[in-house]
């Protein structure tokens, strides 16, 4: 016998191929039934704009009608709203309000943000962490010091004072964003531009800030869109009825016995237009402008 014959026999394994590689704009949820996907998206699609309908159709609907399909359709509401609530002037107001909020936040979240990015100083760190600290401070706690402040300078009852309040209140998360903006334009491009002879301001006016354009609008349509929709501060520092804004002026539309809720629905839909024709502009830049904030240079 051979001793190829006496060794025993080596029992072969049969192995499974590899699983595939996955080609290329090939992913793993293409696998998952398409049922499973849009489900759950229009669930929740339906309970977002539920609302809204519903909103529409009180506005739209004849006063006393109980009909779910806003037929036949009347603008009487928004007539009332616009002339007899005197919502014109709450529009025009909180306009002025967004814009001033929106330059002044911008300018000085630019400059703080170009310092915290490009110099280093001692209490850095402490800055950045008493920007951060101050996010979680509601703006009910800064009512009474920016009251005492306001009275002192004689801004009571005045649109400056809600855009200080505005400006000071978003200051530190926009100037957050600013800077981190900023770190992620190479220092290189302002010295390539100081040895063509520009000064640092020039520098930073031809060559960092055109780069800063997404960020600059993130930080400003933020700031412009809290300031809309704040209520607190208008509140408080706005007595006159002709100085108040859109928040203010929905405030008014209901009182402790009744509430007119065409009236009501009517203003909501003014108020939100803005902010949806806002963000329907500048969504692409929002989302990039955020995102490249967040990244940390």
């Amino acid at each position: 016998m051979s001793i190829k014959e006496a060794a025993p026999a080596v029992p072969t394994v049969r192995t499974s191929p590899p699983p595939p590689r996955p080609t290329k704009g090939h992913r793993a949820w293409d696998e998952v039934p398409r049922w499973q996907i849009y489900l759950p998206l229009g669930i929740y699609l339906l309970f977002t704009l539920i609302p809204f309908y519903w909103i529409l159709l009180f506005a739209l609907r004849p006063a006393g009608s109980t009909s779910l399909v806003p037929w036949p359709m009347t603008f009487d509401h928004f007539d009332k709203v616009w002339n007899e609530r005197s919502f014109g002037t709450y529009f025009q107001n909180s306009v002025l309000v967004g814009l001033a909020t929106l330059v002044m936040t911008t300018v000085v979240a630019l400059a703080g943000g170009y310092a915290l990015a490009r110099f280093d100083f001692k209490v850095k760190r402490a800055f950045m962490l008493a920007l951060l600290c101050s996010q979680f401070v509601p703006g009910a706690l800064l009512l009474v010091p920016l009251f005492e402040i306001f009275a002192e300078l004689q801004m009571i009852n005045s649109l400056g004072s809600v855009v200080l309040a505005e400006t000071v209140f978003q200051l530190p998360l926009s100037m957050i964003l600013i800077s981190n903006f900023i770190k992620n334009v190479p220092y290189s491009l302002e010295e390539a531009a100081w040895v063509d002879g520009c000064g640092r301001l020039r520098a930073f006016r031809v060559v960092v800030l055109p780069l800063l354009r997404p960020g600059l609008i993130a930080v400003g349509s933020f700031a412009f869109v809290h300031s809309w929709n704040h209520f607190l501060f208008a509140l408080m520092f706005l007595n006159n009825q002709e100085k108040q804004t859109v928040p203010v002026g929905l405030n008014t539309l209901m009182s402790a016995d009744s509430v007119d809720l065409g009236a009501l629905a009517a203003g909501g839909i003014i108020a939100a237009v803005p902010v949806v024709i806002v963000f329907a502009f500048i969504q692409k830049w929002l989302i990039t402008g955020f995102s490249a904030g967040a990244v940390k240079g």
